[in-house]
């Protein structure tokens, strides 16, 4: 969707946005294209109008492949189908970042089952790598749950890892469920996944694991997860907590293959903390797709988004030799 960034103003009193693009699917695939060089794609739906052809010219101007873009026919007002706009202040100091969604009857959100021809997305020829996708997306409406579920078994029918990020966001679950139906929906969707994201509260809250006797212990918050949830390769969370909008302690943890790595919460300057989790998933997912350690993939990922976070939009600006310099920092050092 497209974000209206009011720079240093507040939503309220700016006159002038700067507009980017994002989500939380696209911002990974535009990590891995623009920062690690990848090839990547993004499977979403866009209402035909000069607003969706502008998400197009940022989405082709980040170096994702559109050709998986579904247009849907504009009615003039938006009554049918339209494109998902977010309003996010970035925050400063005691001031809290601030986002409006402005993002119902969308493109996307009325995407149905057969609408991707996954089996060519995923099959001989083209053998896509990872498929990631996530929370989000499954809140969108009624249907996007069924076709994250479809993406999720054509992609693992073809050998293709699957990345999940819980991603959870009550405002666009109230209107189906609330954390009942998030529950239910993510706790099948997990159960397809090769790669997992979430935070400790995601998975005792969204995806029914019972963390009683493992409490404050990430070591054994994973291990706990990853017996609830065998299918799961790796399963990853970061660490973070604001000192401020703009102080933030930042690290993570993960549990791969059965070995547990960390990285040891460091503080780190916040210009814009939209898409840091995206970015740490997107550097996360480099080092699995690229057989380096866990350690390493670990340390990619917090260094990926750390720097991402220190620049506006809610993508990555960072070049692989910034991050690969600041890996090397003693601030990012790896606990095993």
């Amino acid at each position: 969707m497209l974000r209206f960034d009011p720079g240093e103003s507040r939503i309220h009193t700016a006159r002038t946005f700067h507009v980017w693009e994002g989500g939380g699917e696209y911002n990974v695939a535009r990590s891995l294209r623009r920062c690690f060089g990848l090839r990547s794609a993004v499977a979403t739906a866009l209402a035909d109008n000069p607003v969706g052809r502008l998400v197009e010219d940022l989405i082709l101007q980040g170096g994702v492949d559109p050709s998986l873009i579904r247009w849907r026919p504009y009615d003039g007002v938006g009554r049918q189908v339209r494109n998902g706009m977010n309003f996010v202040e970035r925050g400063f100091g005691p001031r809290r970042p601030l986002g409006c969604s402005d993002r119902g009857h969308t493109a996307i959100a009325k995407t149905q089952p057969g609408d991707f021809e996954w089996s060519l997305i995923f099959g001989a020829g083209n053998g896509a790598r990872v498929l990631h996708t996530g929370g989000i997306f499954a809140a969108l409406s009624e249907s996007t749950p069924a076709v994250a579920r479809e993406a999720m078994a054509a992609a693992r029918a073809q050998g293709t890892l699957v990345s999940y990020d819980l991603n959870y966001r009550e405002s666009l679950w109230k209107a189906f469920g609330g954390n009942q139906r998030a529950l239910l929906v993510n706790s099948e969707l997990v159960r397809n996944a090769d790669i997992l994201f979430a935070g400790e509260e995601d998975f005792r809250s969204r995806l029914g694991v019972n963390l009683s006797t493992v409490e404050s212990n990430p070591e054994k918050v994973l291990r706990k997860v990853a017996e609830t949830y065998p299918n799961l390769s790796a399963i990853a969370m970061t660490q973070r907590e604001a000192e401020s909008a703009c102080t933030h302690s930042w690290g993570a943890v993960a549990l791969v293959k059965g070995k547990f790595v960390s990285v040891k919460a460091r503080p780190i300057d916040i210009l814009d903390r939209i898409g840091g989790g995206d970015s740490f998933a997107a550097g996360f997912i480099y080092g699995l797709l690229e057989n380096r350690e866990p350690a390493w993939a670990l340390a990619c990922g917090v260094a990926h988004g750390a720097l991402a976070m220190s620049t506006p939009g809610d993508s990555s600006m960072a070049t692989l030799a910034e991050l690969e310099q600041l890996m090397q920092s003693d601030r990012m050092q790896t606990h095993r």
